[in-house]
This record gives structure tokens, sequence and C-alpha cells, in this order.
């Protein structure tokens, strides 16, 4: 079975404070700190471990982003995955979302992907709408979720969270899952792994490897548009209360003066 996940590099968010250009209204990413996004680093660890419980099957990450991408790539190839496909182009700068699931699900029905990981959302971004593109270009069941997957009589079966408890869906293959933030335990890369990675297979590819015109992506293509950034309104500072023996008292002293008690 062909396991395709769906990764992405991000600013450092325990690094970085990521700040949006107000000419171009898009993300700053030159430098700063850059990782494979720590939601996706779960979802790599789902695939390795449902592949392995398959037997007989490969992971392979898939990504669009410009070349420093790379190094998003080799920590997936050193967590486990098999393989890994870039997609690289200068004429992607400022693609939307729409644009991003519409070349990553080229290079998935290129490769005839069986099953598709995703994460909820990036961790940049926060827009959840390129799983969800994904399935709609490809035409595929599009499960969400995911806190538990397992692969039968060619379904796919996820336990997926909702607000009040679970609840056991399933799909035929081919179909993409989206998986629930925090919901699967990291891989670490040991150092076998990561010497490892140097020998596995990366490629790139370029748009005309998938046969999309520029006009449909980047800039050009986008549909979205940010029309005004600005900055979050300040909010008052907590106070702090510390136990002299007191803070009960404090504590209702203050909700009284507030009117709540």
């Amino acid at each position: 079975m062909k396991i395709f996940v769906c990764i992405k590099q991000v600013p450092d968010p325990n690094t970085t404070v990521s700040k949006l250009d107000p000419a171009t209204k898009r993300l700053v990413r030159t430098g700063v700190s850059l990782v494979l996004d720590p939601g996706d680093e779960s979802t790599i660890s789902a695939a390795i471990k449902l592949r392995d419980t398959l037997g007989n099957s490969e992971v392979v990450a898939v990504s669009m982003g410009p070349e420093k991408a790379q190094e998003g790539m080799r920590r997936a190839l050193a967590m486990g995955a098999d393989r890994a496909i870039l997609v690289t182009d200068p004429a992607l700068a400022g693609s939307d979302a729409i644009s991003t699931a519409r070349v990553l699900a080229a290079v998935l029905k290129k490769e005839s992907a069986d099953l598709i990981f995703c994460s909820t959302e990036s961790t940049d971004g926060y827009t959840g709408m390129v799983p969800g593109g994904i399935a709609e270009f490809l035409n595929l069941p599009q499960l969400t979720f995911a806190r538990e997957i397992k692969v039968e009589s060619s379904k796919a079966v996820i336990k997926r969270v909702t607000p009040t408890g679970y609840k056991t869906v399933e799909a035929a293959l081919p179909a993409l899952v989206t998986i629930a933030s925090g919901s699967f335990e990291a891989i670490y890369p040991t150092m076998k792994g990561i010497m490892g990675a140097k020998k596995k297979s990366f490629s790139q590819l370029k748009l005309a490897d998938l046969a999309i015109d520029a006009a449909q992506v980047g800039e050009a293509g986008a549909r979205e548009r940010v029309l005004t950034i600005g900055s979050a309104e300040a909010r008052a500072a907590g106070q702090i209360v510390k136990d002299d023996g007191n803070a009960a008292q404090h504590i209702a002293d203050f909700l009284q003066k507030q009117k709540l008690i």
C-alpha cells in the first residue's frame, strides 16, 4: 500500500514570533528558524505505525515549498518515511490553500496514492482548507479528526474525535484522512535514522512535471485575498496573588470589588 503524508515546513512555533509582511501580506519566512510542522510529525508517525502494521507498504512524504523545505523533508525521512517528493517552483510563491491543494493533488494522482494522511491544519496558516481541497480535486472520500486508524477489507476505518466523544467511521480506499492533533506520539529520529535518510529517495518536481499552468497557482492563481492586517488589541495584565495565608480573602475582596459576588 502506498501511504502518502502531506507535510509542511513552518516557522518554529517554539522560538519564532510569526510576522506578516505589510507590503505582501504574507508570512515572513526569511531570517527565521524553520522546522517540520509539529503536527505533521504526529501525522508521519501515524502513517509509519500503520505501514508497520500492514506490511508490504511504503510511506511517502510530499510537500510544496521553496528549496529550503528540503530540511523538513529530510527530517521526515529520518523519522522513518521511505521516500520524499518536494514540488518547488518560483511560480508557486504566493499560492493560497486552493493552489496548494491543486499541486499536492497532482502529485498524489501521478503517484496513484492508496491512502493520504494530512494534519488537520498547519501551525502557520491555520486555514484547515488544504486536506478538503485535495480530496475534492481527486474526488476522494475524506475522513477527519482521526485518533486511531486501521485498514480492513480495502477500507480505511477511523476512530473520529467529536465534541462529545468518539465515533467509528469508514470509507473505501483510496481515501484521505486527517489526523487529530496530538493523537500519535511523534517519532524522534535516531542517529541511524538520520544517517539512513541520506540514502533514501528524494525527488524534486517542477510545475511542468505535473502539467500545471503557472497561471493556476502562485499569486496569479490565488483566490484568497488578504485585505488588511493589524496588531492584536492589547489586553490588561493579570493580577498575581501570592498566598501569604490570606490568599482566599484577597480573591474574595477582588471579586467583591468587581461586583461578581
